[in-house]
């Protein structure tokens, strides 16, 4: 940084110096969260709770990118401008996002393997058979459970890249019920769309 900030001074480029200001505000942002992180570890050497700064940005990340995923498919849906491209995309993007985040939580400790391997299992399950019975031009609907499913897993994941907060304080550990209530509803959702493929399934 300091020699680049040399060259900025010697040549007096003004694109070159936007970029360097940029640069130097991105590592303002990073020592700023630094600093943030290390006050959370001395708070929590006086018995507070700790609070590692990464899932908090993690999880402002995730809000927003949940909140997106449903204003596209408001707005596709307010102007007619669904296309079955569409609905692949937004199908797969649901499940990158909300598996990858499983994914580094189950790995990081953060909850149960176990909730991660049955939710990502029953997901790969599901757009399989939705795959097969799609190539025989038929179509199984989106069910209740599913949708409740989805809904549960998301809230449960904000909650648990936020410490459960303010849950936390209770104790009560509301994020890790949710994220098991939406494991059980993988399971019986998943159950639920193999009966109605099933005709399609085994028709020749």
């Amino acid at each position: 940084m300091e020699e680049y900030k040399e060259y900025i001074i010697k040549e007096a480029h003004t694109e070159d110096f936007e970029i360097y200001i940029v640069c130097l505000s991105f590592e303002s942002i990073i020592n700023y969260l630094e600093k943030i992180a290390q006050e959370d570890l001395i708070q929590n050497s006086k018995g507070k709770i700790l609070i590692d700064i990464k899932y908090i940005i993690v999880g402002i990340l995730f809000i927003i990118a949940s909140f997106t995923d449903f204003l596209d498919g408001h707005i596709a849906r307010k102007y007619n401008m669904v296309t079955d491209f569409g609905k692949m995309i937004d199908a797969i993007s649901d499940k990158l996002l909300t598996n990858s985040v499983l994914i580094i939580l189950a790995c990081e400790g953060k909850i149960s393997t176990i909730i991660a391997v049955v939710i990502i299992m029953r997901d790969i399950i599901v757009d399989s058979i939705k795959m097969v019975v799609g190539n025989k031009g038929k179509a199984v609907a989106a069910i209740g459970i599913a949708k409740a499913k989805t809904a549960t897993l998301m809230v449960g994941i904000i909650l648990t890249l936020f410490y459960n907060l303010p849950f936390e304080l209770i104790p009560f550990r509301i994020s890790d019920f949710l994220l098991a209530i939406a494991a059980i509803l993988s399971i019986i959702s998943g159950i639920k769309y193999y009966m109605m493929a099933k005709p399609y399934l085994t028709e020749r």
